[in-house]
């Protein structure tokens, strides 16, 4: 049975619009424009998969003026990447739907903000491996490692952009269509039963969301370009597309353009995919902090009751973003990492700049949601090729690392790992397919930073000091370059980090002012200590961290 089916398109300015579509054989269907800016058309269709485009009289600046172009839906769900490029619609029951996947695990738990460890991946790259025959890179391919995701402990995912962009491989920074999934990654029911799957296990899916900028072909830009983007770049040094214009109002509709767009991109992603949070990729260059206010606002509104964490990209970082008056609920804590890269490298040692950035308070961020720490993500080299440039390799590199990650679970803030680092993946960075080798753990070494990773995981969710914002650094020694502080709850939990940051083995090394005499219990090698007269005496190794937790 057939039903009447609307097509609709926003383009208040242009003059003309029309359909065309598998159902017309491709002719054109005239399609009229109503008082609020919509060119709309009704056409009786059976249920089925149809492909279809828009014809536009186009306003932007860079075709003859008013010259036809055929353009995909700005909304399309789902779309042909290829050359002739074209949205699909699906019918069922005479209504427009993405897919008929089924959630079955929405009652499931999730994580609070303050009690994640996020695990930064990228879909093409994370599947599959050196060893590997088929040429993978799937969500389903996700799937099957999420029981290897559990086992190191993590409950939250970002995923690297997964709207459709151009071509079979990208980091997804250069989106095209914001309402489609990668198609090279899977279908869309493949990727919601991912995020699932994720939940069903108590995990958590945060999706990088780039509303900055989109890639030069998105239909908007096809449409009337200055009615969405600046019609120039504001930084063009930092420019990777045309940038949505989030200043632009539009009196005659009471719209602003950027606004009405991303808005109804991100409120589709909460609905429809079940997402639990948006990392907002250069929010230095939106730079409008009202925008970011009302977008937080509509994600709590969308979500309801469950947890959505609101995380911006801001390089360099700033407190403003985040703080009591800031739009957002966290930003990446960049500063984190360029401190930790030279003192684990050897580079440098101030003991200013490690508290600094240990304990972001001293910095002006407020609490322990504020700020989310990672020694590596995807825009930074690999720990492990730092450390190579400098000729530090094997077991050395490994203590390196390891201090490094006993660092970032146990300083404030939400901890990250890029994938592949918590066993010493040393991939370079390039914009290339670029697999995780997984054959490494089969390795002694990259095993035991995996087992001491996962520890160190394991302590921050069962010790609920590290979910406060308490710290004192009780102990700093310019001299032999080590560093101690404690973290500490109302409840009782307490825990104190030993850190040498110098290349000599400290042998007997006397810790004076300890927080408390009696049992205590060191994690990360698995053994009891008893200290009495205020003080600890302890063996440090070069480039070790002690993590002593009281019993």
């Amino acid at each position: 049975m057939a039903n009447l089916i609307e097509f609709k398109l926003f383009a208040p300015y242009n003059k003309e619009v029309e359909l065309i579509g598998s159902f017309s054989d491709w002719q054109s269907i005239q399609m009229k424009k109503d008082d609020q800016g919509y060119f709309r058309t009704k056409v009786e269709l059976e249920d089925g998969v149809y492909q279809y485009k828009f014809r536009v009289r186009s306003r932007s600046w860079f075709v003859e003026p008013d010259q036809w172009i055929d353009i995909v839906d700005p909304y399309a769900t789902d779309v042909i990447d290829d050359a002739d490029q074209k949205g699909v619609v699906r019918i069922k029951d005479g209504d427009i739907i993405v897919d008929t996947y089924v959630w079955k695990h929405d009652d499931k738990p999730l994580p609070a903000d303050h009690e994640l460890v996020i695990y930064e991946m990228h879909v093409a790259d994370f599947s599959g491996g050196e060893d590997d025959p088929y040429a993978r890179g799937k969500y389903k391919h996700v799937i099957e490692k999420l029981d290897y995701l559990c086992e190191l402990g993590i409950n939250a995912i970002e995923l690297m952009p997964v709207k459709e962009y151009p071509g079979e491989y990208s980091w997804g920074y250069n989106p095209r269509y914001f309402f489609a999934t990668e198609s090279s990654y899977g279908t869309t029911e493949g990727l919601k039963q991912l995020i699932d799957e994720c939940h069903a296990r108590g995990i958590r899916i945060i999706m990088d969301g780039i509303y900055n900028h989109s890639e030069a072909s998105c239909p908007l830009t096809q449409i009337d370009h200055d009615y969405w983007y600046h019609h120039s770049p504001k930084d063009p040094d930092n420019n990777w597309g045309p940038e949505f214009n989030y200043e632009h109002y539009d009196e005659n509709l009471d719209v602003k353009p950027a606004w009405k767009f991303i808005g109804e991109v991100v409120r589709f992603w909460i609905e429809e995919y079940h997402i639990d949070g948006i990392r907002y990729d250069a929010a230095k260059q939106i730079a409008n902090y009202d925008f970011m206010h009302w977008i937080v606002q509509e994600t709590k509104k969308v979500a309801g009751s469950k947890p959505f964490y609101n995380i911006a990209e801001h390089i360099p970082d700033t407190p403003t973003l985040t703080n009591l008056d800031g739009p957002m609920d966290g930003c990446w804590h960049d500063s984190f990492f360029h401190a930790m890269m030279p003192h684990l490298c050897g580079d440098r040692f101030d003991l200013e700049e490690l508290k600094n950035v240990i304990d972001g308070k001293r910095q002006g961020y407020m609490g322990t949601t504020n700020i989310v720490n990672y020694i590596g993500n995807h825009d930074h080299r690999r720990l492990m090729l730092e450390l190579a440039d400098r000729n530090i390799f094997d077991e050395a590199a490994f203590k390196r690392v390891k201090l490094g990650y006993a660092i970032l679970m146990t300083a404030i803030g939400v901890p990250m790992i890029w994938m592949g680092e918590e066993f010493g993946d040393y991939h370079p960075k390039e914009i290339n397919p670029n697999k995780i080798d997984w054959t490494l753990l089969k390795n002694d070494s990259n095993k035991g930073l995996f087992e001491y990773v996962k520890g160190l995981v394991n302590l921050r969710k069962q010790n609920h000091a590290l979910y406060t914002t308490n710290i004192d650094f009780f102990h700093e020694n310019p001299e032999t370059q080590v560093l101690a502080y404690t973290r500490w709850n109302d409840e009782g939990s307490r825990i104190v980090v030993v850190a040498n940051f110098s290349d000599n083995f400290l042998a007997g090394y006397e810790v004076p002012n300890f927080p408390a005499n009696g049992n205590w219990h060191e994690w990360t090698m698995n053994y009891d200590v008893e200290n009495s007269h205020d003080n600890l005496i302890t063996d440090l190794a070069e480039y070790e961290a002690k993590v002593f937790v009281w019993q």
